[in-house]
């Protein structure tokens, strides 16, 4: 099946403070916050939500269609995912504008503080998921965080074309409203959000989660080191742990890994529990490196962590996705 991945293109900018954000931040005070962390390194690397999805899915022998838009600076980034097995030909270079930044720095608890500029990603909405469709065959589209009028114009083409669509919002959730929250999860085949965002889902749209539940397929919560949560088509909940990590070093972009390996394994025919194990295994493997498309997937370790986490039942069944 070809997914087409419609979301943010980015480059990250990485950095680490060796300490407590929480340590420098006075509950009394926080309308006048006037901070700066001394961090100890940065790395740049390849990034967005697009580009960490789409490359995850690569590597797992699939071969997404990346939408997005990006600079004339994309040069290096398309010969890297195209290596990896990615689809660019529908990504628009803009003639003015770079591509999308995330600055992100991160604490020894793995607290968060980031800003991300978005560049070239506004004009992600001149692309036409309908003009799209009408020169290939497109099963599924994933529409993530994006600049917000592409979110919602991708998702009603979708509609449109008759193509599914998954649901991704994340983190274009705070800016949005509720008409609009509820205009990108009507209808969607699949649902993500993590934990705090399912939360803003409800609080936004008035929605019961009952009443969400009408109006989406298959709802996926993620949990952070709780694992994920399924919600079937009839109600049916299903709790799926995460695989044990050897080291938590960043947790950037492990949303993205899940998301990649999960639906990589359902649109291939593996149930939810397996879908949501493979899933798990692509985020622990970017929970341990720095950068979210640094890492690599070997057969026979993945295989033994599996087992180790799952069992051999569901070790074999994976198995057949990895490459």
């Amino acid at each position: 099946m070809t997914i087409a991945v419609s979301a943010s293109i980015a480059t990250d900018h990485l950095m680490r403070f060796p300490g407590k954000f929480s340590d420098a931040l006075l509950a009394d005070q926080l309308q006048h916050v006037s901070l700066s962390f001394l961090v100890d390194d940065l790395v740049i690397r390849r990034g967005g939500v697009a580009g960490n999805i789409a490359y995850a899915m690569g590597l797992l022998g699939s071969t997404p269609l990346l939408v997005g838009a990006v600079g004339a600076d994309f040069a290096e980034y398309r010969q890297w995912l195209e290596t990896h097995g990615v689809d660019c030909s529908a990504v628009k270079v803009s003639d003015t504008a770079h591509t999308a930044r995330f600055v992100c720095t991160t604490d020894e608890t793995m607290a968060q503080i980031a800003s991300f500029y978005p560049g070239a990603m506004s004009e992600a909405r001149d692309i036409s998921i309908v003009e799209l469709a009408r020169t290939r065959e497109i099963d599924l589209v994933l529409v993530g965080a994006n600049d917000p009028d592409a979110m919602l114009l991708h998702t009603a083409q979708a509609r449109q074309a008759g193509i599914p669509f998954a649901a991704d919002p994340s983190q274009q959730l705070a800016r949005l409203d509720g008409e609009q929250a509820l205009r990108l999860i009507d209808g969607a085949a699949y649902l993500f959000t993590n934990e705090y965002e399912w939360g803003l889902l409800l609080q936004k749209t008035g929605l019961s989660a009952a009443q969400v539940a009408e109006r989406v397929g298959i709802r996926v919560t993620t949990l952070g080191s709780k694992g994920a949560l399924i919600v079937d088509r009839d109600g049916t909940e299903l709790h799926v742990d995460v695989v044990p990590d050897n080291s938590k070093v960043d947790p950037t972009g492990v949303g993205d890994g899940f998301r990649a390996g999960f639906l990589t394994g359902h649109t291939a025919g593996l149930s939810l529990e397996r879908s949501a194990q493979l899933g798990s295994l692509i985020a622990v493997h970017i929970l341990e490196t720095i950068g979210t498309q640094e890492w690599a997937l070997d057969h026979d370790v993945a295989l033994k962590r599996l087992r180790a986490a799952y069992g051999p039942e569901a070790a074999a069944e994976i198995e057949r996705i990895l490459r």
